[in-house]
């Protein structure tokens, strides 16, 4: 039998070697993948996507997810491709007022030892993939279904493979086919929000003296943010509207420049300029589910978006991902390969209550910043200009948090 050391804290042991099958090749999965293949387990990825590609806009990462990425030696690309945003600017939708603002760097890096980083999805998914053997990430293996046998998982795909391992671990989105397997279907939520996004050469923006920085703008029935990103070359924006109901077909001609000015008529003109200057805007539905009673079930696991989709009004979701696969590592290191089942329920007991608390203010963060004019909105404006909620101080309890210390 093959046998491998486990570093642990205070020394190591020896323990068989762990096989273990990650489905999904998103952010999530390939952290966890790069963290796990550190701790000395055979790991491969399965992704049901032709091609490794990432669509979508900008990330903010806070340090607790930044200080992972640098753990698992991605911090050489990360600080040549990232912007370390000066500040956190948040605004009234209409006349650009100040409601609160905060330092992020170099504070954060001076509080907790890593940086608070602005990255586009697709430049952060290929640093990450850099950092695992190409050969080991399967594309085009749609999961059609596995079982349980006790002592080992099987899977199976669409093109016809079949894999044995000791592990699996759900990787695959809010439409998880590994959360289907475990607990049956049942349909995301729509939640009531959609987002236009697009990118802006930041040549092309110039004039209006950005600063370095990640700026909110609240309003009645939505927000709109915009950040930089791709070593700065790059502004990106993303503007959430509230709606009732939401049908793909009906929103075909959604995506379009204009309609994303029509849904920020009347707010402040450096949104509309910031709209008008993108070549191309993308519309996305945000969808949700209620926390589940469970995300282990014998050898299988889940992780991300698979067990816990929240809403991006915290800046956690990519974030939340990757502290789940830094704590499943740090849980397998600890139990070994001794008895599976119960390190995937030690990894769940650890990883739930703060992701639901997260999804919670989530959710809460929806409400607040959509307030309509009123007593509520100045209620709110008044709290933040004069104990604010952004500041690296007050969120040590997220910032400071080591996923990677068990």
């Amino acid at each position: 039998m093959c046998r491998t050391f486990f570093p642990s804290i205070g020394g190591t042991r020896e323990t068989r070697t762990l096989t273990i099958a990650v489905i999904g090749a998103g952010i999530g999965g390939l952290c966890a993948a790069i963290a796990l293949r550190q701790a000395g387990v055979v790991v491969d990825v399965y992704e049901q996507a032709p091609e490794q590609t990432e669509v979508g806009g900008g990330i903010n990462m806070g340090p607790n997810a930044v200080r992972i990425l640098y753990r698992l030696g991605l911090g050489g690309a990360l600080d040549r491709e990232a912007v370390r945003p000066i500040s956190i600017h948040q605004r009234r939708w209409q006349d650009g007022r100040t409601l609160q603002r905060a330092p992020l760097n170099p504070m954060c890096e001076q509080l907790y030892g890593a940086p608070h980083l602005t990255v586009h999805r697709a430049d952060l998914l290929s640093i990450i993939a850099s950092g695992f053997p190409a050969e080991r990430i399967h594309l085009g293996h749609r999961l059609v279904g596995l079982t349980d046998k006790g002592d080992h998982v099987e899977a199976w795909f669409e093109n016809g493979a079949r894999i044995t391992v000791d592990l699996l671990v759900g990787a695959d989105g809010i439409h998880s086919r590994v959360r289907t397997a475990l607990l049956g279907e049942e349909a995301p939520r729509f939640a009531g929000c959609v987002a236009y996004r697009g990118l802006v050469p930041a040549e092309g923006l110039a004039d209006l003296g950005l600063e370095i920085g990640a700026q909110s703008w609240v309003g009645p029935g939505g927000h709109f943010v915009h950040y930089f990103v791709s070593r700065g070359s790059l502004l990106n924006f993303v503007g959430w509207t509230e709606h009732d109901t939401w049908n793909r077909e009906d929103w075909t001609d959604r995506a379009t420049i204009a309609r994303a000015l029509a849904a920020f008529d009347g707010w402040h003109p450096q949104i509309r300029r910031i709209i008008s200057a993108a070549e191309t805007c993308f519309v996305w539905a945000l969808f949700d589910r209620e926390p589940l009673p469970r995300w282990s079930l014998g050898r299988t696991t889940l992780l991300g978006d698979a067990c816990h989709p929240m809403y991006p009004f915290m800046g956690q979701g990519a974030a939340q991902a990757i502290e789940d696969g830094a704590t499943l590592a740090a849980c397998l290191v600890a139990g070994g390969a001794d008895n599976p089942a119960e390190t995937l329920r030690r990894y769940e007991d650890l990883r739930r209550p703060r992701v639901t608390r997260l999804q919670e203010l989530s959710r809460a963060n929806k409400i607040r910043f959509h307030l309509p004019d009123g007593p509520a909105q100045q209620a709110r404006d008044a709290e933040w200009a004069s104990a604010g909620d952004r500041s690296p101080e007050s969120l040590r309890w997220l910032y400071g948090f080591d996923a990677g210390q068990i």
